[in-house]
């Protein structure tokens, strides 16, 4: 048959999607180590072998930033629990090798991007590989905070990658050597690849050596290096089938006679999985099965790869070789670029469409995976693990993403974002509905949130009793446990939503706890004791509603299950900012720092801005003692800005903050447009005019803005004379409180200097879901003009601008 295209010949090929151009042997030297400004982004890490022995943390400025503070948490798998009778418990597992960016400029802990892979199937992979490297820019990868951070939250083991490539893609085989160099009794490299993965808090690395030239002693002092490694301390290592024990790159697509001494030879263990390269056989993992037996490994230390990148869950798989229908499974399943999902998407809802077709199944219940497609979903073949092992347990169902953030319900920031460290353990089944009549439908909603950017929700005809399983645990239940709920209904009134729980003695038999009513159309949260339950285990949590709706519709903000009083942790101390660096007249990126709390458990800390009507803006939040701030605006002439940042316990209960200032050069940076005559090509009545988006409000309700339905729409303003400008910032339908779904999608910013002159475009923006959008410019004009392409995210034609501000001096 064919052979797929080895891994790092299609990794080579997105480098040249992102403008990295592998360079030939005698044109490429070795990467320098990045420099890094006082207040710039910090970076994931990278490095060629070379590279890689001078690296130290103590003088890495990035360092701080890539280190996770999550450590892995165990999981549990009750094969009573398992969404569908097909999944095999105890057998095959899954590995994903995922790219969530380019292996150089990927950020150390998220983004001001909402559009983002932010994973939400973690309950079928046990290991992630964090997938990249390039022979332009770095061979060795190291995962960034984020993706550790996540992971672990959901007891999933993270890789780097190691990645030496073909050479007609740039690769060395002097680099492989010099990866494998020996000094007295160790491997240098290896020193360094074990120090890496402590000190940033991972769990191993994933080696592909495609690189020709080899010979049978370089591969035996790879062998050597990753026995050695391992030594050092837990840092474990998958190899992939590409170099043979010859020392020639022959793929085996199975475990042979060639290759078995990567992963065991004699007694000594070299690694602790393989990956299989794509083209495997039945009789290929047959055979593999039988000589890792005899090797004393189990045949599930075999991950045998498949390649999704291209066609995602519309790839061809021969499932009953690896997961044969009614008998054990042969080999576990590596999986290639799952990300698929959402690169091939047209945007979120498409990509979460995908991603539950890819992993739940074509009918969006992991228990029926009925469908005339090859392709059933990965949870027909892997049972649920979930690690919900201990209290607290708080989930407010946060993807990692949002448009806007939360908290405590109030939105203290407009402008979207990414940040895995803050994704919640997602719920272990997406979906499992029972009933008798119509199912409500579950989902994640991004339009309104008690904490982060979502929350879920529960719409549909309510006409029958549903019971929605969200969460398999294994939570003790003692004398003071407690289970609250936070959630909104869109009238005051009853819920007809109960608490759903089972326990370990009867894991399928639910206990329901009623949550009554309602008498806002705010957050509520509604506290249940369990005291009744005290020494039983719980198996699961769900949400039962019943009644007769037509149109059901609630949303649930956090629901969790903790021990007496929310509990909280001492404020950090010493914030102490490391570095500055501008990026326009009136704006700042920050590197900020601060020692961690004494006492108390954090789950994160949170960094806000004090406005000067006592209100806070949200900066960021991570696990982390260190914190970048993309940007810090300032508001006006303020000669300084304060900054808080704050502890959030693993109950969610909040310290007092800790504060320090950041000064402002003087000068005279306003909103030039604030009061200036403004045109535009329509408006959608008399009150929604164009001065409205220059009136420098955005709280005197939904006629506070500047609205039109004309085929073309513009908005400008003239500033009275040339004036220079630094950022344009435009306010969008959310932050005047209208649905985010009419949030502006495609625009462009345009300057001239005088009416004689043509428009010059400095920005231009598609895809945009935030409510506030802020855009760095240098440029000198008088009129300044927005130009919507497209106004919402929908098909509503209505642009909604509630404030166009033009900053400069």
């Amino acid at each position: 048959m064919r052979r797929h295209l080895p891994l790092l010949t299609i990794a080579a090929l997105l480098a040249a999607l992102f403008g990295l151009t592998p360079h030939t042997p005698e044109a490429r030297a070795a990467a320098p180590a990045r420099a890094a400004a006082a207040g710039d982004q910090p970076y994931a890490s990278y490095w060629h072998p070379d590279t890689l022995l001078n690296w130290d943390p103590a003088t890495d400025p990035d360092a701080r930033f890539n280190r996770s503070r999550v450590p892995l948490r165990p999981r549990v798998s009750d094969p009573a629990l398992k969404a569908n009778a097909n999944a095999r418990a105890g057998e095959g597992k899954i590995a994903a090798l995922v790219s969530f960016g380019p292996t150089s400029n990927n950020p150390a802990q998220g983004s001001a991007n909402p559009h983002y892979y932010a994973f939400g199937h973690w309950q079928y992979i046990d290991k992630l590989v964090f997938w990249g490297g390039s022979a332009s820019e770095g061979l060795i990868l190291a995962p960034n905070a984020t993706v550790i951070d996540a992971a672990h939250r959901n007891g999933v083991k993270v890789y780097g990658t190691v990645f030496f490539p073909p050479t007609a893609y740039g690769g060395q085989i002097q680099w492989v050597r010099d990866f494998a160099r020996k000094s007295g009794s160790t491997y240098p490299v290896a020193d360094k690849l074990a120090q890496v993965a402590q000190y940033y808090g991972f769990d191993g690395w994933f080696i592909n050596q495609e690189t020709a030239g080899g010979d049978a002693a370089l591969a035996t002092e790879l062998r050597n290096e990753m026995r050695y490694a391992r030594s050092l301390g837990p840092v474990e290592f998958m190899w992939y089938d590409a170099m043979t024990e010859s020392g020639a790159v022959t793929w085996q697509d199975s475990l042979t006679a060639a290759n078995d001494s990567f992963l065991q030879e004699g007694s000594q263990r070299t690694s602790d999985s393989m990956f299989l390269d794509f083209g495997w056989s039945a009789s290929g993992l047959d055979s593999s099965r039988t000589l890792a037996r005899s090797l004393g490994r189990s045949e599930y230390e075999l991950y045998s790869g498949i390649d999704t990148e291209a066609n995602g869950h519309n790839t061809s798989v021969p499932w009953e070789s690896v997961f044969p229908v009614g008998r054990p499974h042969v080999t576990s399943l590596g999986i290639y670029r799952p990300e698929w999902t959402f690169t091939s998407s047209t945007g979120r809802a498409d990509s979460h469409a995908r991603e539950a077709r890819y992993w739940d199944g074509a009918n969006g219940d992991p228990s029926n995976t009925t469908t005339t497609s090859a392709w059933k979903g990965l949870a027909h073949y892997v049972p649920e693990s979930s690690p919900v092992t201990a209290k607290p347990f708080v989930t407010s169902f946060g993807a990692g993403q949002g448009d806007f953030f939360h908290s405590g319900g109030v939105r203290v920031s407009s402008a979207g974002w990414n940040n895995l460290s803050l994704q919640d353990v997602p719920p272990t089944y997406r979906w499992l509905v029972t009933s008798t009549g119509s199912r409500l439908t579950p989902s994640i909603d991004f339009a309104d949130a008690y904490e982060g950017g979502s929350s879920l929700r529960l719409t549909g005809a309510l006409d029958a009793v549903n019971t929605v399983r969200l969460y398999q645990t294994r939570l003790p239940v003692a004398a003071d446990t407690r289970l609250s709920v936070v959630l909104k209904t869109p009238a005051a009134g009853p819920t007809r939503l109960k608490a759903a729980i089972s326990f370990t003695d009867a894991p399928t038999t639910f206990t329901t706890l009623d949550l009554g009513s309602t008498t806002t159309t705010g957050w509520e949260r509604k506290t249940l004791d369990l005291s009744a339950f005290s020494g039983r285990t719980i198996a699961q949590i769900g949400l039962q509603a019943a009644g007769s709706v037509p149109s059901y519709d609630i949303r649930v903000g956090r629901l969790a299950v903790h021990d007496g009083a929310v509990d909280t942790a001492a404020a950090p101390t010493a914030v102490t900012v490391l570095g500055a660096t501008d990026v326009s007249a009136g704006a700042k990126s920050l590197r900020l720092a601060w020692t961690p709390s004494a006492s108390g458990s954090v789950h994160h800390y949170e960094v806000y801005r004090r406005n000067a009507d006592s209100t806070r803006t949200f900066l960021g939040a991570t696990p982390n003692d260190a914190l970048f701030v993309p940007r810090l605006d300032r508001a006006g002439t303020e000669p300084s800005t304060t900054l808080e940042v704050e502890a959030v316990s693993t109950e969610y209960g909040r310290s007092p903050a800790a504060t320090t200032t950041v000064g402002w050069s003087p000068g005279t940076e306003s909103n030039l447009a604030l009061g200036r005559p403004a045109t535009a090509s329509g408006q959608c009545n008399g009150s929604e005019t164009p001065g409205k988006a220059v009136n420098g409000s955005v709280s005197a309700g939904t006629a506070d803005k500047w609205c039109t339905t004309t085929s073309a729409k513009w908005l400008e303003v003239d500033l009275g004379a040339a004036r220079g400008i630094d950022r344009l910032t435009v306010k969008h339908a959310a932050a005047g409180g209208e649905s985010a779904t009419w949030n502006t999608r495609d625009f462009t910013l345009q300057v001239r200097g005088s009416t004689a002159e043509p428009w010059t475009s400095v920005a231009t923006v598609t895809g945009n879901t935030a409510a506030t959008t802020t855009h760095a410019v240098s440029a000198t004009a008088r009129y300044v003009r927005l130009q919507i392409t497209r106004p919402t995210q929908t098909s509503d034609p209505a642009a909604r601008i509630y404030e166009f501000e033009v900053w400069g001096s």
